[in-house]
């Protein structure tokens, strides 16, 4: 129905799922074992009953026998009619070949046409018959109903089998997730303010480990990207303070009484410069949010790296001069990149080289490969080495090795090697920084770019 919302599908519990599974397993297999113990059962009673009736036709075949050899015919009659009252459970019939009834026993106490009823025909050889027949009916209602209470408890031993054992699952089930609830628990406390917290488990389990192992490793990652989200919003709001305040001191300076339009123009040439400053710090920070997301750089036909490099230096003679600093071009590569953002790397690259390299030095950017697949790209100085324990942060946003020089060294607000090292990852490389007490090299990696034949 259109505009409705889709209903999310009702859980299940395993507990119950696996419980009723494994009693309906339970109870097909204990059925199909007790079925066949009964089949056995009633193959073995039928086999005592034809074993009985055989008996009883020899033992009568005999009787018959005897008691013509005796006194005839009349005598093997009355032989059988004796006999009758010795065997209980039974009924026999003697008819000719002609099918009419010569001897029967008296009426027995027993249905002879019912299906627990069971009966043998047997040849009855005597002398002066031909092809007397005998019949003898065996009564097997006692072990019918044995059969029938051997059924009915069959059937209550699957069904309470299967019953124990359903129950039975869903409590070692219980059991067996009582480490998932603690689990369950330990990630409902974890807020905001807790995010140092990690799963445990008092007794380590195999299948829930790697899923814990992961979690923690996911949190620790999420309380990382907090801590430097807070840091970030920290350093945007110092970054944007000073300038905010440098604009709203002019201005009510420039307010606060008459003054001449040369001193006006003045205050709105400064506050220009703030505005531009502002107007960077905001551009920097949109584009590594973009880099953040994933955004890959535009790649060209391959280029000559070494030209890239000498058009920015022409951009930055100006500030070589000023700070007496000469610079080499070292190394050639070729490379198929986003040439508008590898100078913009190297233009920040060689900003840091030339606020921290000791006039009268010289900086090299060297140009090499990288184990024989893509290109690194270094920018070094001789000027005061960086602290081992702070190269993993030169990357990180408005971090600065020197912070005192922070406010004398406007145009720098922290984010130039931030940039570098998106630019780094837009290309599938990575920055890279080394320094020793002689010379610092910073500089980024670049990958080859996967063809969409290879791809």
């Amino acid at each position: 129905m259109s505009g409705s919302t889709a209903r999310a599908p009702d859980a299940y519990s395993i507990g119950r799922r696996l419980s009723l599974l494994l009693a309906v397993q339970t109870i097909v297999g204990l059925g199909v074992l007790l079925a066949c113990i009964y089949a056995v059962n009633v193959m073995l009673f039928k086999s005592k009953h034809e074993e009985q009736l055989q008996n009883y036709a020899k033992v009568l075949v005999d009787i018959a026998r005897a008691g013509e050899e005796r006194g005839g015919l009349p005598e093997a009659l009355a032989k059988l009619a004796w006999s009758a009252e010795r065997r209980p459970g039974t009924y026999m019939e003697v008819q000719d070949i002609t099918g009419q009834v010569m001897y029967r026993d008296p009426p027995p106490a027993f249905d002879v046409a019912a299906r627990s009823s069971k009966s043998l025909a047997f040849d009855l050889p005597l002398t002066g018959t031909d092809g007397w027949k005998g019949r003898v009916w065996l009564d097997c209602s006692q072990d019918a109903r044995t059969g029938q209470r051997m059924a009915l408890l069959l059937v209550a031993f699957v069904i309470a089998g299967g019953a124990l054992a359903g129950w039975g699952t869903f409590w070692r089930v219980r059991c067996s997730l009582r480490p998932l609830i603690d689990v369950a628990d330990q990630t409902r406390a974890i807020d905001v303010r807790r995010l140092d917290q990690r799963l445990s488990l008092a007794e380590p389990v195999a299948e829930l480990q790697p899923v814990i192992d992961q979690f923690n490793g996911l949190m620790g990652r999420v309380e990382r990207a907090y801590l430097q989200l807070e840091g970030f919003n920290a350093d945007v709001a110092h970054e944007l303070r000073t300038p905010l305040a440098n604009l709203i001191g002019q201005t009510e300076l420039a307010l606060s009484r008459e003054r001449p339009a040369s001193e006006l123009a003045d205050t709105l040439a400064s506050n220009l410069e703030e505005l531009h400053r502002m107007a960077g710090m905001v551009n920097d920070m949109l584009f590594l949010a973009q880099a953040d997301r994933g955004v890959k750089a535009r790649r060209g036909e391959p280029v000559a790296l070494s030209a890239l490099v000498h058009q920015v230096l022409e951009f930055h003679e100006a500030p070589l001069g000023e700070a007496d600093l000469s610079v080499e071009v070292a190394g050639e590569q070729l490379a198929a990149v986003d040439a508008p953002l590898i100078k913009r790397a190297l233009s920040n690259l060689l900003g840091n080289a030339i606020r921290h390299a000791r006039p009268g030095t010289r900086i090299t950017v060297q140009l090499d490969p990288d184990d024989g697949e893509g290109v690194r790209l270094w920018v070094q100085n001789q000027g005061e080495p960086v602290p081992e324990h702070l190269l993993p942060r030169l990357f990180d946003r408005f971090f600065r090795v020197d912070s005192s020089r922070c406010e004398l060294d406007k145009p720098h607000h922290g984010l130039g090697l931030s940039i570098v090292a998106a630019i780094a990852r837009m290309h599938d490389g990575r920055p890279l920084a080394e320094s020793t007490p002689a010379l610092t090299r910073i500089g980024f990696s670049l990958m080859p770019h996967a063809s969409p034949e290879a791809a």
